[in-house]
């Protein structure tokens, strides 16, 4: 069995069109129904911000793993000194159940979140059309923003032309890019970052909503903390995309406040398998709204995890474990 850290991870370093191929891979595996995947759990004790989380799944196809990640997210731990997430996954044979992986790092779970949100994006991008030069808001700047910020880079090249980063706390310079082909602004305020941005992504772990703002007309909304838009947003928003409207439809999460208190249902919303067979192109208005909201697949665990055990494996990096 191969072990994997943060370091060994760092080593192998990160791909960002591969880890995005992998999500697309893992959706059209996904939309043809080749995988298992429970709903996952949250256990929560004490101090309710904290959760660990399981997820279990196996994705078929061409990745053909089983497998889990056990994933704790404690807010309060960055007043302590400590990172906020910490993760473990175990990857199965999918014919015998023999483990064949661990990975021991969060950072995997950042790569996976970062290379979905890129793979929403390479869609919109597609509906746009290869001349369009964007401005780029993220609100929250801790390693899933940073994340984010590579990612963008990646998948946007020479069309984004501005960055306005927002965080809480102090944005500290040597988490920036070293090189900036863009202009990057850091603001006083999120309604700074919000107000002109044609991609707006939330990566924060915000315990109140408070995007009250109406968006930028034809601007992309990437909910990636999912608990950040007053559910009123919902009135300017042409169509809400989900990974999946069972998981995200729950733990108040902005999606299930938007059920509850506006009625949004799943009939209103699009699957990440529809956005695969093309269900942004019937959107012709230049004016549409967009809003994702990923509550986080473990299949889309499963294919990333896959990806660096495969690579790790050609390249005899990670400890092998008895």
């Amino acid at each position: 069995m191969l072990y994997l850290n943060q370091e060994h991870l760092n080593e192998l370093g990160i791909r960002w069109s591969d880890t995005i191929d992998c999500i697309g891979q893992a959706i059209a595996i996904g939309a043809a129904a080749d995988m298992s995947q429970p709903i996952k759990p949250y256990l929560r004790y004490g101090d309710l911000r904290n959760r660990i989380i399981a997820m279990p799944a196996y994705i078929g196809g061409g990745i053909h793993l089983a497998g889990i990640k056990w994933i704790a997210s404690f807010p309060g731990n960055l007043e302590k000194g400590l990172a906020r997430a910490h993760a473990v996954m175990v990857l199965n044979d999918a014919d015998t159940g023999v483990p064949v992986c661990v990975i021991n790092t969060a950072l995997i779970s950042t790569i996976r979140t970062a290379s979905v949100t890129g793979w929403v994006l390479a869609q919109w991008l597609r509906r746009k059309g290869p001349d369009g030069r964007y401005r780029v808001g993220i609100c929250g700047f801790g390693p899933i923003g940073q994340q984010h910020l590579t990612m963008l880079q990646a998948v946007l090249g020479h069309q984004l032309v501005d960055v306005y980063l927002y965080d809480i706390g102090d944005i500290r310079p040597d988490t920036l890019p070293r090189q900036i082909p863009f202009r990057l602004v850091v603001c006083a305020t999120w309604q700074e970052a919000y107000t002109e941005a044609d991609i707006f992504i939330t990566c924060t772990v915000s315990t109140h909503r408070y995007i009250d703002l109406a968006p930028k007309k034809g601007s992309l909304h990437l909910n990636v903390s999912l608990r950040d838009y007053q559910p009123t947003f919902l009135r300017h928003v042409t169509r809400v995309i989900v990974d999946s409207w069972d998981e995200v439809c729950r733990q108040d999460t902005d999606v299930e406040r938007m059920h509850h208190e506006l009625g949004l249902q799943q009939a209103d919303t699009l699957s990440l398998g529809e956005l695969l067979a093309g269900g942004l192109d019937k959107y012709t208005d230049p004016d549409a709204v967009f809003m994702f909201n990923p509550m986080g697949m473990a299949i889309f665990d499963m294919a990333v995890a896959g990806h660096y055990h495969s690579r790790a494996l050609a390249q005899g990096v990670g400890q092998e474990l008895a």
